[in-house]
């Protein structure tokens, strides 16, 4: 895996519909740019791209929490994307961000029974993405449905790929629409 960048980027919102936020939701995303190896060429075997992944688990899981400033036992939400250069192919993202990234990505952040929610785009430079996030024991909390943009300004280029993480440290500051609340969760099977 050769990485050209990481990128780092923490979202403070502190007031939303007019009013002050009497606890601030923050969001951060790790972001790496990698060269794509299969660029311009069709690839069977997307071993290394699967391997990629998991080291960009680990890596861009504990970027993320860092940027934050919080224990990983404190991050709420997870969720993550990538975009392939105009090179590469779909399926290069798919290796990178399912096989293997969800594990280790899950031990940065101090465990997760829900599935990961994803996204995955081509695109060229300066292309954004919006990451999407829920709660990361129970995929049903509606108060943590959200999602983050996510733009690194020069890339990816035709031959990269941009992988993105992110977590928060609460759901939306002024939820209102009802559903499983967060202390109501029973943790059995990732969805409720």
């Amino acid at each position: 895996m050769e990485i050209r960048k990481l990128y780092t980027v923490v979202e403070e919102t502190w007031r939303e519909g007019g009013r002050e936020l009497p606890n601030r939701t923050r969001k951060a995303a790790a972001a790496a740019v990698l060269k794509n190896p299969f660029a311009g060429k069709y690839q069977e075997d997307l071993s290394s791209l699967t391997d990629a992944g998991e080291q960009l688990g680990e890596l861009l899981g504990t970027k993320a929490v860092q940027a934050l400033g919080i224990e990983k036992s404190q991050v709420e939400s997870y969720g993550k994307a990538a975009i392939v250069g105009e090179a590469g192919e779909l399926e290069h993202a798919g290796a990178i961000l399912h096989p293997k990234l969800g594990k280790p990505f899950r031990d940065a952040v101090g465990g997760g029974k829900a599935i990961i929610p994803s996204a995955k785009k081509m695109g060229g430079i300066g292309t954004a993405i919006d990451v999407p996030l829920h709660y990361k024991d129970a995929a049903f909390v509606r108060t943590h449905y959200d999602a983050m943009e996510v733009r690194v300004p020069d890339a990816p280029r035709a031959d990269e790929i941009l992988v993105v993480l992110v977590v928060t440290d609460s759901g939306r500051s002024l939820a209102r629409i009802g559903g499983l609340k967060k202390d109501e969760v029973k943790g059995e099977d990732g969805l409720r």
